[in-house]
């Protein structure tokens, strides 16, 4: 029960900090939280293995400032005491809000320096210069400062923090890992925080650790039936288009939703098809720059729109896995074309409140899997999650149902009951619309596209620093248009709908006289008619519109 649990005020930590907690709206801790904090305060290595999203950039951060703080009342000179790595700039990106976000009453007295991006070494020297106390970046770009001499670890480092240690070799910073642990002290403290414990995180632990504390605080590593619901549904690669379009258009997947792709040609190639039916997604992938990736998913957070459409990390790491499902369009996929290869999707993103993650194209490996639908069902929200199977990846489908089961049977993935000849009508609609969404077309829209994040992120960076507002404005779900847009897919005629789905789903065709005509409100029959208005009948109106006329006709008549 959470009265037996340890709360935060009986951690040990600053007033300033549970002031900051109380803020952010954390009434008590989570399990992960709970059980890591006091050990990290007590000195103690730690190997922690958690679900994604059940809190674990908290549960290193708290302990992180604590010992910086209490370091501070003794030893008043600036230094860099805490080192986070991690995988990708966006991970990063967030790491460092949350940090700020935890010593909003303590800023003075603790510095952070996200030094992940891209940006020139020099450009970057001064933030380092200033000696934050801590500091975030990916292993390479680390590296590449400490070689620089633009800041020291060896003297002054007292806490180490690897964030989703599974990801780092996976990402090729083996080397760098390892050339950059040369130029840290002997002795400190250390933590590996992971969704998973695989070979990877097990040779990091030999390298980093001293006598570690493990947790493994969840036996599986997506939530139960209870909270997460997975589905799959079998078809080809028709009817992936079919069904999504169906799915969406008729508003029968509802809220925030993540649809994952197998490489980046595909995420365009669905944006576009989606365009045609006047379904707006944006698009997010390593070619776009790092700063509108990063406004994408704050603005997607804050709800400016409902779709993303995004690959991640496992096509971008290994171009030379195959991909089911694609055929011969793979050989396009890891080529380099400006990727970013410290990114990644499905896992590293503080994607809030999403609803649903949909498998557009499924997955190839079981941690890939459990790390897109583990975008969903976050903390104690509810989520939904549905492949799309050919009858190629039966097999590994098969393979993740005994992964996921092994734990907990109902992590199962259920058949998803969908009767596909219900939605056959809509079949002409979607291969006029994939006709147009051509290959050239798909090279112009990703060159539009990259070309406008270039010169939003870049050349208008100063001005939208200083105009904030203007920001919020820029929408990265905006049609292409470079494939031809056909005006009448756009509306759904009532004659398309299926039967089951009828009375259910309005019809959206822009049309009014193709509106159901419904009982008005009551207080609506007694108004005036003034057009259509949301839920009136404009028949009824329309009567005592014409009524009300002849009674003022009729005593016209009589007055003269």
């Amino acid at each position: 029960m959470a009265a037996d649990r340890l709360q935060f005020h009986e951690m040990g930590l600053e007033d300033r900090l549970l002031k900051a907690l109380a803020d952010l709206g954390w009434a008590q801790p989570t399990l992960i939280q709970e059980k890591a904090i006091p050990l990290a305060l007590d000195g103690k290595d730690l190997l922690a293995r958690a679900r994604t999203g059940s809190g674990k950039t908290a549960a290193y951060g708290i302990p992180v400032i604590q010992r910086i703080l209490t370091s501070k009342q003794t030893v008043r000179d600036q230094a860099v005491r805490a080192l986070i790595l991690v995988p990708t700039k966006e991970l990063g990106h967030q790491v460092q809000t949350m940090i700020r976000q935890l010593i909003a009453y303590c800023a003075r007295d603790v510095k952070v320096a996200d030094i992940s991006s891209k940006a020139d070494l020099s450009a970057q020297r001064p933030i380092l210069m200033e000696k934050p106390d801590i500091v975030v970046g990916t292993p390479s770009r680390v590296l590449a400062h400490l070689t620089a001499q633009n800041m020291t670890l060896s003297s002054s480092l007292e806490t180490l923090v690897i964030d989703e240690a599974d990801l780092l070799f996976s990402f090729g910073f083996e080397s760098d890992l390892k050339s950059l642990l040369c130029h840290l002290p002997k002795i400190y403290q250390a933590f590996l925080m992971s969704a998973t414990l695989n070979e990877d995180v097990q040779a990091l632990k030999d390298l980093v650790l001293h006598n570690p504390v493990t947790l493994k605080l969840q036996g599986s590593q997506l939530p139960d039936g209870t909270q997460l619901q997975q589905y799959s549904i079998q078809c080809e690669e028709e009817d992936k288009f079919l069904l999504i379009y169906t799915l969406l258009k008729l508003g029968l997947v509802r809220g925030k939703t993540l649809i994952f792709v197998g490489s980046i040609d595909r995420c365009y190639r669905l944006k576009l098809f989606l365009e045609q039916f006047s379904i707006p997604a944006c698009v997010l992938n390593s070619e776009l720059p790092i700063q509108s990736r990063c406004h994408i998913i704050t603005q997607f957070n804050q709800g400016f729109y409902d779709y993303i459409i995004a690959t991640d990390e496992q096509t971008l790491a290994d171009p030379t896995v195959t991909s089911q499902a694609k055929g011969k369009k793979r050989k396009n996929v890891g080529k380099g074309r400006g990727k970013d290869r410290e990114y990644g999707v499905s896992r590293g993103v503080d994607f809030q409140n999403v609803a649903n993650v949909i498998n557009f194209d499924f997955p190839n490996t079981v941690d890939s899997y459990i790390h897109r639908v583990g975008r969903t069902a976050r903390a104690d929200n509810p989520g939904t999650a549905l492949a799309f199977i050919s009858h190629r990846e039966r097999p590994l489908l098969a393979e993740i149902q005994d992964a996921l089961t092994g734990d907990n049977e109902s992590c199962a993935l259920k058949p998803y009951a969908f009767k596909m000849e219900e939605i056959e009508g809509f079949r002409y609609r979607c291969r006029d619309a994939m006709r147009s969404v051509t290959k050239q077309a798909i090279k112009e829209a990703r060159l539009k596209e990259i070309k406008q994040e270039l010169l939003n992120s870049e050349k208008l960076k100063t001005y939208f620093e200083d105009n904030p507002r203007d920001l919020q404005l820029l929408r990265h779900d905006k049609d292409l248009h470079p494939a031809i847009i056909k005006p009448h897919l756009k509306n759904v005629p009532e004659y398309l709908i299926p039967a089951a789905l009828k009375g259910v789903i309005r019809p959206v065709t822009g049309r009014k006289k193709h509106k159901p005509l419904r009982a008005p409100p009551l207080s609506v029959t007694k108004t005036k008619f003034k057009g259509h208005r949301k839920g009136a009948n404009p028949l009824k109106n329309f009567r005592c519109a014409t009524k009300k006329a002849k009674r003022g006709a009729s005593e016209a008549r009589k007055s003269s």
